[in-house]
């Protein structure tokens, strides 16, 4: 069993995806190909914003947001600390603090709770990151945001596809970011990501951004990066696009059927009632996650952990080490991602079922004898 099977995608998609392959290696045009304008115009209407820029990762979309957004040294973002480090990483490299507060414990989301105490005279903006392809609770960010004058970064590296009550992730904020990276619902194969904004003057910024800054061929008008996502990523990515709403049906069907399998032997994911989480991760809570992980490691069940150490306890992030964010902590020793993708079969997903009902079975029988 495989923890993402991309390679049953690949064969439903091989001939498509071979001869746009095809197409690029005879054009020859491996950098700001025709294919990438084609991928941005398509990306925009999925996500139903204005704007699409497409990049070299999700990395890199969060830095060229807030490169546009003029984030400067000193200033203060709000965000959570349960995510992948880049969330916050990219913060730290413009020299820009990130103000960590703690998550909701039912959908690992920021707490909006928390968002205002956080905020101070320095605070330029708020970067809910949407954790396994569930949106967080932007009507409440965006007030808090519009009370404050504060931008939103909307981190939605997982969440493409996801809806927010009824709108598609990626334009719920200022800017949205979101990564292509291989084993995400949306992926290419390699490394690739895009922002999403509805602002003709920030659009601007980025494209400039991404390619060194140039308003025109080596005229260059602010700082930038080389940020500009390959011709052939691109061309792939619009070979999946074609696919990729049947696929967010069929994420939402292998995850009921696991959700039906689990209910009664472990926490499964909570999703609010108007999100569709698109499951970017399938993720659990556990007891004794180590045994756990040892009892289908020898089932031949490949699990992951997203994420075991929250980023205020990252060595990078020692100067916010003595913050106190206990349910991101928690959920950081308790969380489980088991395998998933939308071509899942009923036998896998039994499989993995029945082990982890042995799994804590026997934690169960060890509590009582003990």
């Amino acid at each position: 069993m495989q923890f993402i099977d991309l390679n049953k995608q690949y064969a439903k998609i091989h001939a498509q995806v071979n001869a746009r392959i095809q197409d690029v290696l005879n054009h020859g045009h491996y950098v700001m190909g025709a294919e990438i304008q084609d991928l941005e115009l398509k990306l925009a209407e999925y996500v139903h914003a204005k704007y699409c820029i497409a990049l070299s990762s999700g990395t890199d979309a969060l830095l060229v947001a807030l490169m546009a957004l003029d984030i400067k040294p000193g200033d203060e973002i709000i965000t959570t600390s349960f995510s992948f480090v880049a969330s916050a990483t990219m913060n730290k490299l413009i020299g820009a603090k990130s103000v960590f507060v703690d998550i909701d414990p039912r959908t690992y989301n920021l707490d909006v709770t928390q968002i205002e105490r956080a905020i101070t005279p320095k605070t330029k903006a708020i970067l809910p990151v949407n954790l396994y392809g569930q949106c967080a609770d932007f009507d409440v960010i965006s007030a808090i945001a519009k009370k404050y004058n504060l931008a939103v970064i909307e981190d939605a590296a997982q969440s493409f596809g996801g809806t927010y009550k009824g709108q598609q992730s990626c334009n719920l904020g200022t800017i949205g970011c979101t990564s292509f990276f291989p084993s995400k619902p949306l992926g290419c194969y390699g490394d690739g990501g895009a922002c999403f904004t509805d602002d003709a003057d920030l659009a601007e910024r980025m494209r400039q951004i991404r390619n060194h800054g140039q308003e025109s061929r080596y005229h260059h008008v602010r700082l930038g990066l080389n940020a500009r996502m390959d011709t052939l990523q691109a061309a792939i990515l619009l070979v999946k696009l074609d696919i990729f709403s049947e696929e967010v049906g069929l994420r939402q069907i292998v995850a009921k059927k696991y959700d039906l399998a689990l209910s009664n032997i472990v926490q499964t994911p909570y999703i609010e009632e108007h999100n569709q989480s698109i499951y970017a991760q399938y993720t659990i809570e556990v007891p004794e996650r180590d045994r756990v992980i040892a009892a289908l490691k020898d089932a031949g069940i490949p699990t992951s952990v997203h994420y075991p150490t929250p980023i205020h306890h990252q060595p990078i992030f020692k100067d916010s080490a003595a913050v106190s964010l206990p349910n991101a902590e928690k959920a950081a020793g308790r969380v489980l991602s088991l395998p998933f993708h939308p071509y899942m079969e009923d036998a896998d997903i039994a499989r993995v079922a029945e082990t982890l009902a042995r799994a804590v079975q026997k934690k169960t029988v060890s509590a009582i004898s003990g």
